[in-house]
């Protein structure tokens, strides 16, 4: 009996053994072989905005390198959290992906409540970016950033149509009055397209909006006086407009991106896999030049790359949150 008992320890021991050591294998084995099925890319923004424009191009170029369909799959509302809390309670296994914009960095410091933690959702990799671009009615009298930032400071100052609370042109009014001490009365609308109209009609002094909705209306239908793109460079598509930066607003920098972001957990390689798929899609010639001519600057590149943009927008952005008091009321 009692060997019999010492026969069944040393078998359960060299199973436990065995299985610990087997799980590792069968673990690597399977993100060797990911995917094996289609992968789900939530857009947390309605379909034909910036957003979902870069998505679907990073989609159907990383499809083709992964051997696997990327479905799109919309889920607007609540500022990105919507989609953006699907992905953070997702299974870790890469199946589930998200389409990242900066609300994912600064809703957290914005809005009263959360779903879900920051650290719930890792950067994996940039896809491209919207620059955007400050623009006024075409019979405004200001020609450049600083003529309308001045004439701003006079008198009750000027209202500034935005997307909402923490979208891009409520950062863009924030940070000419918090660094230039610009007087830019954010006045929130539901959406960018509401926005551009309120200029249009003259119920606002200006907006920031992104290149792919703005450029139509000033290229092509010469409704909008463009004052300045807030992002690095020129934009591609329309290299005659400068940057804030170089008229003298070296603060003023932000754009309309999309990136991907994976719920936390998800297996190095496989995020791995993604990343190098994306960065390939962006660099594809007929994808560049696609993305170029509407307005749109496909980006692509590394993990910590993307990682490193996170962190730094989190840090700057968070800077103007404090500054501005732009918590949800």
């Amino acid at each position: 009996m009692f060997l019999n008992r010492r026969s069944l320890l040393a078998t359960t021991i060299t199973s436990a053994i065995a299985a610990a050591t087997l799980a590792p294998a069968a673990a690597f084995a399977a993100d060797a072989n990911w995917p094996t099925r289609p992968i789900r890319l939530v857009v947390p923004f309605s379909a034909g905005g910036a957003n979902d424009l870069m998505a679907r191009s990073a989609a159907e170029g990383a499809s083709k390198i992964l051997g696997q369909p990327v479905v799109i799959d919309n889920r607007p509302g609540a500022g990105g959290t919507v989609g953006a809390d699907i992905v953070a309670k997702a299974q870790p296994d890469g199946y589930t992906l998200l389409v990242s914009a900066a609300g994912v960095i600064s809703n957290s410091m914005i809005k009263k409540t959360m779903p879900f933690k920051d650290d719930a959702l890792q950067p994996l990799v940039m896809i491209g970016l919207a620059p955007s671009v400050i623009v006024v009615p075409k019979n405004a009298p200001y020609n450049n950033l600083r003529d309308f930032v001045e004439a701003s400071k006079k008198g009750e100052g000027f209202n500034f149509a935005t997307a909402g609370t923490g979208s891009t042109p409520h950062f863009v009014a924030e940070m000419l009055n918090v660094k230039y001490g610009a007087k830019l009365q954010p006045v929130p609308y539901k959406s960018g397209s509401e926005s551009t109209t309120a200029v249009l009609g003259g119920q606002v002094e200006g907006t920031s909006e992104a290149s792919i909705i703005a450029l139509p209306h000033i290229i092509h239908e010469g409704k909008f006086k463009a004052l300045a793109t807030t992002w690095t460079k020129r934009i591609s598509a329309y290299p005659q407009l400068s940057t804030a930066v170089e008229q003298g607003f070296a603060d003023v920098q932000i754009a309309h991106w999309a990136g991907i972001h994976a719920p936390k957990g998800t297996p190095p390689a496989i995020l791995d896999k993604v990343a190098a798929a994306v960065d390939k899609a962006m660099k594809d010639p007929a994808t560049v030049e696609k993305l170029k001519g509407l307005g749109i600057e496909p980006i692509g590149g590394t993990r910590a790359e993307f990682v490193k943009f996170a962190d730094a927008e989190r840090k700057r952005l968070g800077e103007i949150v404090k500054a501005a008091n732009m918590q949800e009321k």
